[in-house]
């Protein structure tokens, strides 16, 4: 009866707030829904449901190339909240089977010319997204503004289009954030919550010791500079802004004008389609 009683509210709340067209909102059954003191529930509908515990159609990276590195920054403190992001339980990243396999086909182009690809976010919960929101409302929490958006106000944040203000495309399992590595990789150090914070529109060598290449701005940089063609970008950070661009291009991306670091797969298998299960 607990089990009908919660399909039943589920169906009742997708309702209400979606309506009954696309696109389509999939929550893990079971699973916690917006709060990141929540404690993460079995994936449990086995029809629903691989072997991994992600719905079908979704992998884990890892198992599809391990040689890609991964930063997960919405799993750790080192984000522009300043905290864990809801619905981040573990630094996974999780996409489409087809994504994967692209960036797999990116990684051997990026391997022969002696980089890695570096993995920021993946899918995104839609339950991060309302988090943001309601960090967006509480004008207090700036505990970060000094890396991640030093010449904007909180506010413009949504406004200038650098966070989705409801359903990201990170949502539909098909979308990225990431970076290059030059290889060999040198060690990266872990951010120490607290720790004096740099622009992100600083020089490359002053600002938080991020194992990429230099792109010119940092990573989750809210700056008209993070344009991936910004015209004040010259010299090496533009060469390696393009040669990231050309390699998820041949490998089947498409560019977010706005963001170097953002792509999202030409041919999405879940173009409606918003997920929201915790990555656990």
């Amino acid at each position: 009866m607990r089990r009908a009683a919660l399909s039943l509210a589920v169906v009742a709340l997708l309702a209400a707030c979606h309506g009954a067209s696309t696109p389509t909102t999939v929550a893990a059954p079971g699973s916690p829904t917006a709060s990141t003191s929540a404690s993460p529930q079995p994936l449990t509908s086995p029809s629903a449901r691989t072997g991994s515990g992600l719905p079908k159609g979704l992998v884990d990276l890892s198992g599809v190339d391990q040689t890609i590195m991964l930063d997960m920054r919405y799993a750790t403190a080192h984000n522009f909240v300043g905290r864990v992001i809801s619905g981040y339980f573990a630094p996974r990243c999780v996409l489409s089977k087809q994504a994967a396999q692209a960036l797999h086909r990116a990684q051997n182009a990026a391997r022969t010319k002696g980089y890695s690809l570096k993995m920021y976010d993946c899918y995104r919960p839609l339950r991060a997204g309302r988090d943001f929101q309601q960090w967006a409302k509480r004008p207090a929490q700036n505990a970060m503004k000094a890396e991640f958006f030093p010449s904007l106000a909180k506010s413009a944040v949504f406004a200038e289009g650098y966070v989705s203000n409801g359903r990201s495309a990170h949502s539909r399992g098909s979308t990225v954030d990431l970076t290059l590595v030059a290889l060999p990789a040198h060690p990266q150090r872990p951010y120490v919550p607290g720790e004096p914070l740099t622009p992100c529109t600083a020089p490359h060598r002053q600002r938080f010791p991020d194992n990429g290449i230099d792109m010119g701005t940092g990573y989750d940089c809210f700056d008209s500079r993070s344009h991936t063609l910004d015209r004040r970008l010259t010299g090496t950070p533009r060469s390696n802004r393009l040669l990231l661009r050309q390699l998820m291009t041949d490998a089947g991306f498409r560019n977010a004008a706005h963001e170097w670091w953002h792509y999202t797969l030409r041919n999405e298998p879940h173009p409606t389609t918003y997920f929201d299960f915790p990555i656990v």
